[in-house]
């Protein structure tokens, strides 16, 4: 698979998952820990808009805030800390995610669709910005600019809103 190249201004869906498809998080812990490394390599680097951390993968929508190389190095720091810190916690060696994340550019909302894990409940799902982005807390997703391409609260999850175009120059009708 080759790999989409990164460009600054622009929207990403970045996933990966655990070789050979096992586990990289077993526990709530290791969840809040790779939200945190996150936070710490990349806030600065990108603005967040989703992501939802299941056992054996992860998914973020991003956008690019700075240079491929900041940003590529920045996600290769985040998932090397992270790997040592779990491979030393569970006693294991070697890789623990596949090669490469993988990335998409994301060019209109028909990708924002959620296409699995339709079995969970969002509402009460801990480790995804649905919550997030409904709080009032402080949070490092664009709660705001989320809102604004959604249009409306109430169809947030639904994806459904019409004249979205993700693209370095993002319109919202």
């Amino acid at each position: 698979m080759k790999l989409e190249v990164l460009e600054k201004n622009h929207y990403y869906h970045i996933y990966n998952r655990g070789i050979n498809g096992e586990s990289i998080f077993i526990s709530d812990d290791n969840k809040k820990y790779f939200l945190k490394l996150l936070s710490k390599y990349l806030v600065t680097k990108i603005s967040i808009f989703a992501y939802c951390l299941m056992d054996n993968h992860y998914h973020l929508i991003i956008r690019m805030d700075d240079e491929a190389e900041v940003v590529t190095q920045s996600f290769s720091n985040l998932f090397n800390a992270y790997a040592k810190a779990f491979n030393k916690q569970n006693n294991r060696t070697g890789s623990l995610f596949e090669k490469h994340f993988k990335r998409i550019k994301l060019v209109n909302e028909d990708y924002l669709n959620p296409k699995h894990h339709l079995n969970i409940d969002y509402k009460d799902f801990e480790f995804s910005s649905y919550k997030a982005i409904l709080s009032t807390k402080i949070t490092k997703v664009k709660r705001e600019e989320i809102l604004k391409i959604f249009g409306d609260i109430d169809i947030f999850f639904c994806h459904k809103q019409k004249n979205l175009v993700l693209s370095n120059k993002v319109t919202f009708e």
